[in-house]
């Protein structure tokens, strides 16, 4: 066959990677990722890489010889990914979208769109607390040697994930032929925090042979410490008002009064109310001309800190050449204490408009739209949130691989993990009415821009009184244990030539409780002391022309003193609990049991003189949840618990399909199903209800629902590579999701009596008297979905570069997609009244990755830029009138990162993150409705990082 492959022409080889364009062309898509050689790396073979393009190197060989279709990051060295963080060194990996950047690191990360990622350690599932994921976030790059992005699956992984998984791979003794010892040290300064940030780890392994076999013992430590500064501006929703001439107005209407009555207009039309200037509201029977206004703004300004301790330990024996044990334990820890001073007005009174309302406002051009507007005698208030939280995470496992014979091979794997996380939260309210308020609600550049006529009194503590306290906490845990045994059987029986097959059982565990309380002290904040005052500075220099400081609660100092501060609010309010006699109240506990059968051929042929290679498997999966529920009664505080109990089966076929027609081109083709399964906390059906606070007629709230099922994913794709020279490559993919089941919230209309009503004596809302309506959203498996796309990402290291052009490199990738779903929308009766078509969440069309690389002798250096186009990021509660959909703007991020290495065990780096100092923007849209001009919503200073780091190994 070698002869065979040695005479094709180059031609015909030109000819199939054209055939394979013109088709990419034709579908507006493109081609992924093959492989034309199967010999795989020992388990325990490590391909010591010390830059990035020895990283883009060591990708391109993991692809090359992989099934499915996976794209890997690698570390350039021990504890070197080419990124400070997991999340951001995946961010160029093709068809991976982030975005959510704030407090220094990248908060969501999707494949092709997707947020549901399964995450695992070494093959092994993990989770943080009562949820299905975990933040890769938490995962300290240092500790990390590899990580894998499968877009595809066969029938030996898990099951979980309609996005793909994403393996995270750690390091272990015998991926190293000696003792190896590595420090490194980072230090990273954020902005708009204006802070330096510390990051250690160390490593420390070693293997000695033994007259019982090999032993090895390997160490990893990592400490991270973070503190970061969030910024934002936002205007309120969108509502009606009335005209400003008051010879326009319906009886009862004083000028650009806030229009409440939702028998007049339907609140949460998806669309929104008309914006054309002049247009009308019926009262009675009779037109009256509108208009469309935001009804308050607030900025935000979030200070806080994050540290991320993290610990590997690893221990291996070989005691022979067919057998090696594996015990390896992790620990991930997370802290966060954050102090959100949060600046609050409504822009919406009409009280006192003075004898020219028509001149307090302008609009846009050809919009009944207000664009800006003057206000007299507004309420707002001042907000000090603090909140802390922790995180802890541990991870146990114990692995066997063994050789039986000459043609079984075993591999025997139990682990138990636990993770829990607890939460509380703070806040003190001070208020106060404003003389007057002026508000641009866009100032040109999207953002929102405003000013009291009394600025100065913002940092006044006697010009506010103490109003509502908040006090809330959570706890949630989770634990699993799991068994797993798989083995691969050298069957060579004609074109089967393995059987591959396995057994996992699955035991998970969750329960979450909280509990939440609020008081009313009406205090003058200067009544208090003046450590109870707290003034910020400086506050969004780079977004738009806002209050730069104001006073708020001293957060820190009310919580470092909580027991004499809930003792206050006792004395003035005597339904507030003390901190002795305070406790959480459990929600729901789960109980999952999941059980897995796999078996899987892989076929090896040929086909015209080439190699055919595939596997043909299927799994099965069946699921058992008991469930437990508590009620608390709003009047007794009595607890009433509840059971619930499901199960559910599912056989999943999966086939892979992989050809080589010449030796640098690999065609695949993958099918595989996949499920994604309820978060627990949507199976819990106790009502969370919400006051009548915007006087709508209804409260809101929102309930699980038990009988929830598995959302299920049938996965298509056509992959293709062409490695047209040594270390280069170009690859691509097209793909589709077929998805039923989705879990969309579905509203309905509920009433609930006066014992049950935790606003039975509300005066903010309407009259609760006789119990009260509200309309709850619960989610449902009611909507199915489809995504389909296509990518295209190259590597190339230009051959024969002269002088110091040599070593220059390239990379990229490009992620065209495409996606529909249908979400049934109800009336406030639970009555579904018709079916929206929207783009699922999150789903940018398009998106792209650039570098630049350069290596020669000892510098090493990379210049990135990622970009993603606009897409739907949420939907407002459906109370107000601007349109529903929640769009972000294009996104992007330019960075940078120098390495020079100073000897064989000594180098440093200095990289930098979003460069540019991009802002993160929103604008209100639907269908044909609202655009980024005239319903802006909020903006977020990401603000831009720089680090330097020494890393020291012998």
């Amino acid at each position: 066959m070698k002869s065979q492959e040695s005479a094709r022409p180059l031609a015909l080889k030109l000819s199939v990677i054209a055939l394979m364009g013109a088709g990419l062309l034709s579908s507006a898509s493109v081609w992924a990722q093959a492989a034309t050689e199967t010999t795989e790396l020992p388990e325990t073979s490590t391909v010591v890489v010390t830059g990035v393009k020895a990283s883009l190197i060591k990708s391109l060989a993991i692809k090359r010889t992989s099934d499915q279709v996976v794209e890997s990051v690698v570390a350039e060295d021990i504890g070197k990914l080419p990124d400070n963080n997991v999340v951001e060194a995946l961010q160029r990996v093709t068809g991976i979208q982030v975005t959510n950047r704030a407090g220094g690191e990248v908060g969501t990360l999707s494949i092709r769109g997707l947020p549901d990622v399964q995450t695992t350690w070494n093959g092994r599932n993990i989770f943080t607390a009562s949820g299905t994921q975990v933040a890769l976030q938490d995962i300290p790059s240092t500790l990390v040697r590899q990580i894998d992005v499968y877009k595809t699956r066969d029938a030996s992984q898990l099951d979980t994930g309609i996005a793909g998984q994403i393996d995270v791979k750690s390091l272990r003794p015998f991926d190293f032929k000696g003792s190896k010892v590595s420090i490194s040290a980072r230090e990273t300064y954020l902005d708009p925090a204006k802070k330096t940030n510390p990051q250690l780890s160390g490593l420390l392994s070693n293997r000695w042979d033994t007259g019982a076999g090999e032993f090895g013992a390997l160490v990893n430590l990592s400490a991270t410490k973070t503190k970061y500064r969030n910024e934002s501006v936002t205007p309120g929703a969108m509502v009606p008002f009335a005209s400003p001439n008051a010879a326009e107005d319906p009886a009862g209407y004083t000028p650009l009064q806030r229009i409440f009555d939702n028998n007049i207009w339907t609140a949460g039309t998806h669309t929104g109310l008309p914006m054309a200037a002049g247009s009308t509201l019926n009262f009675d029977g009779k037109p009256y001309p509108y208009y469309l206004a935001r009804d308050a703004v607030f900025q935000s300004d979030v200070e806080g800190e994050r540290k991320r301790p993290a610990a590997n330990i690893a221990l291996q024996w070989k005691p022979n050449s067919d057998a090696v044990y594996t015990f390896e334990s992790m620990y991930n820890g997370y802290r966060d204490k954050s102090f959100n001073r949060l600046l609050f007005s409504f822009v919406d009174w009409w009280g006192d408009l003075g004898s020219n309302p028509a001149g307090t406002i302008t609009t846009f051009p050809g919009t009944n739209v207000i664009k800006s507007r003057t206000v007299n005698n507004v309420y707002g208030f001042n907000s000090g949130d603090y909140t802390t939280s922790a995180t802890d995470s541990y991870v146990y496992a114990l692995n066997g691989k063994w050789n039986l014979g000459d043609r079984l091979k075993l591999d025997g794997d139990v682990s138990y993990q636990t993770s829990s996380y607890h939460s509380e939260f703070t806040a003190t309210r001070i208020d106060r009415v404003a003389p007057s308020i002026n508000v641009n609600f866009n100032d040109g550049s999207n953002n929102t821009s405003f000013h009291f006529n009394d600025d100065a009194d913002l940092a006044n503590p006697a010009k506010w009184n103490v109003a509502q306290f908040y006090d809330n906490a959570n706890r949630n845990k989770g634990s699993a244990a799991t068994a797993n045994l798989s083995g691969v059987f050298d069957a060579n029986w004609g074109v089967l030539d393995t059987l591959q097959f396995g057994v996992r059982f699955d035991d998970r565990k969750a329960s979450e409780a909280n509990r939440t309380q609020s008081g009313t002290l009406n205090r003058n904040l200067a009544s208090l002391g003046a450590e109870y005052a707290s003034t910020n500075a400086n506050f969004g220099t780079a977004i738009s022309d806002v209050p730069r400081s104001w006073v708020e609660p001293n957060a820190y100092y009310i919580r470092d003193n909580i027991d004499d501060w809930r003792k206050l609010l006792a004395s003035t309010d005597p339904n507030f609990l003390t901190t002795d006699k305070l406790s959480l109240q459990k929600t729901f506990e789960i109980d999952e049991k999941t059980s897995n059968l796999f078996l899987m051929g892989n076929t090896r042929n040929e086909l015209f003189g080439h190699r055919l290679r595939g596997n043909f498997g299927v799994r099965y999966v069946k699921v058992k949840t008991d469930m437990t529920f508590y009620k608390v009664d709003a009047s007794t505080k009595a607890v009433t618990p509840s059971s619930a109990s499901k199960s559910a089966s599912k056989l999943l076929p999966s086939m892979t399909l992989i050809y080589d027609p010449s030796k640098d081109v690999v065609l695949r083709f993958n099918y595989g199903e996949t499920l994604r399964r309820p978060n627990f906390g949507d199976l819990n059906p106790v009502l969370q209800l919400g006051d009548d606070v915007s006087k709508v007629g209804y409260g809101s709230g929102s309930g699980g629902n038990p009988d929830l099922k598995p959302t299920h994913s049938k996965n298509f794709d056509l992959t293709a590579e062409w490695y047209f020279q040594k270390d280069s490559a170009v690859y691509g993919t097209v793909f589709k999701r077929k998805i039923d089941g989705l879990v969309v919230g579905l509203r309905h209309r509920v009433h609930v009596d006066p014992a049950n009503d935790p606003y039975r004596n509300s005066t903010s809302g309407g009259d609760h008297t006789n119990g009260y309506d509200y309309v709850i959203n619960s989610p449902v498996n009611a909507s199915d979905g489809k995504i389909s796309g296509a990518e295209l990402g190259f590597i190339y290291f230009p051959k024969g570069l002269p002088g110091l052009l040599d070593g220059l490199g390239f990379q990229g990738s490009y992620t065209r997609l495409t996606s529909s779903q249908n979400v049934p929308d109800a009336n406030d009766a639970g009555v579904i009244v018709t079916q929206l078509e929207t783009p699922f969440f999150g789903v940018s069309n398009r998106s792209y990755n650039a570098t630049v690389a350069y290596e020669k002798g000892p510098v090493s250096v990379r210049l990135s830029q990622v970009w993603r186009s606009g897409f739907l990021a949420a939907n407002e509660a459906a109370l107000f009138a601007n349109p529903i959909g929640i769009w972000r703007h294009p996104e992007k991020s330019v960075d940078m990162q120098v390495s020079y290495k100073i000897n064989d065990n000594m180098s440093v780096d200095i990289s930098g993150v979003n460069l540019t100092n991009e802002m993160q923007q929103q604008y209100y849209h639907f269908g044909n409705a609202g655009n980024a001009q005239v319903s802006n919503f909020g903006t977020v200073q990401i603000g831009r990082s720089v680090s330097a780091a020494l890393h020291w190994k012998m």
